[in-house]
This record gives structure tokens, C-alpha cells and sequence, in this order.
């Protein structure tokens, strides 16, 4: 497993190590003593799957505490641009984002620490999501960011991959400002 760390500290990028063979693969994409070995000491107390067309956009989704999550994400089957945001009041790297594509190719995953907005681009059709939570869903505690946000000026790169309009959710239409957040997270 080999772990890199990006440009805001505690959030990592995980490639685990994949065999390989004429059979098909073998791919462990979790192991306690081995993420904790590489300071992910933390526990999972939720698994959640997502599906999604290709262009459908979720997010950006946090939970206020005490009910923040970590999250421990990869893609099943597809591809996704993820994002997080940083959103500890302290770092040095608030308001700062961090994209990544996740494949399943690949088998890569983003180690999402609690404290940050997280929300992903699908980029393909079927498109299947897998997360591991450290906190159980709380829906009252849930705020959702707008996902073309100005403040946060995040590159979805949806030229890139030829989506003209993501499919976004009702609910991530309706969400609040980053500046917005700002206020709210002081509470």
C-alpha cells in the first residue's frame, strides 16, 4: 500500500497494492492494522454505496459536529473526479480543495478526514461509489455547499470530460454559500 500525501495535511491519497493475473484480481481495501499503521486510526461505523449516471454531481456534503465524518472513499465500478474541501476552522488550508480521480481500474482511494466538504463528479454511466464513514448519517446535522461555489473556485473539468450541465440533487441546488458556511460553523 503506498500512501501520498497531498497538499493539505491529513488528507491522502491510498493505492493499494493489486495482484493481478489471467484469473482476475485480488485487492484488499481495508486493513486496521495497516491503516493505522499510516495514522488513519480511526473507526468505521458505516458502509454506504452509491450509484450514479454519468454527470450526476453530489455535494459538496458535510455533517456539523459532532457528527463530522471521516470518509474512506473508492470507486467499485466507474470513475469519479472527487473533491474535498477543507473546512477546519485552524488550518492553515481552509477553503482550500483537492480533486482526485478515482477509478476502478485504478482501485485508488481518498482518505477524507473529519473537517472537510466532500462531493463527487461521476464520469461515467453506472458508476458505483463505496465510502466508509466514521460517524454515523445524521440528516439534521447535513449541510450541503454549493458546488459552483465562486469562493471556492473548484475545476470539475467538466469540459474536459464532456459534461455541459452536471445532474444535481434538489436538495445541492438549495445549498448555502461558502460564506455562508463560514457563519455557520463559528455556531
Amino acid at each position: 500500500m503506498k500512501i501520498i500525501q497531498t497538499k493539505i495535511n491529513g488528507l491522502l491519497i491510498i493505492e493499494p497494492q493489486v495482484f493481478q493475473d489471467k484469473r482476475g484480481f485480488f485487492v484488499e481495501t481495508y486493513n486496521k492494522d495497516k491503516y493505522f499503521k499510516n495514522n488513519i486510526k480511526v473507526e468505521f461505523v458505516q458502509d454506504n454505496l452509491s450509484q450514479s449516471d454519468k454527470g450526476v454531481l453530489r455535494g459538496l456534503h458535510y455533517q456539523k459536529q459532532p457528527y463530522s465524518q471521516g470518509k474512506l472513499v473508492q470507486v467499485i465500478k466507474g470513475s469519479v473526479l472527487d473533491v474535498a474541501v477543507d473546512i477546519r476552522p485552524d488550518s492553515e488550508t481552509f477553503g482550500q480543495w483537492e480533486s482526485l480521480l478515482l477509478t476502478a481500474e485504478e482501485k485508488n482511494q481518498f482518505w477524507i478526514p473529519e473537517g472537510f466538504l466532500h462531493g463527487f463528479l461521476a464520469l461515467k454511466d453506472e458508476t458505483i461509489f463505496s465510502y466508509k464513514c466514521t460517524n454515523l448519517y445524521q440528516p439534521e446535522a447535513e449541510i450541503s455547499v454549493k458546488w459552483d461555489d465562486a469562493d471556492l473556485n473548484i475545476d470539475w473539468q467538466l469540459e474536459k470530460y464532456g459534461i455541459v450541465q452536471p445532474i444535481i440533487s434538489t436538495k445541492d441546488q438549495q445549498g448555502v454559500k461558502f460564506a455562508e458556511l463560514k457563519k455557520l460553523l463559528k455556531k
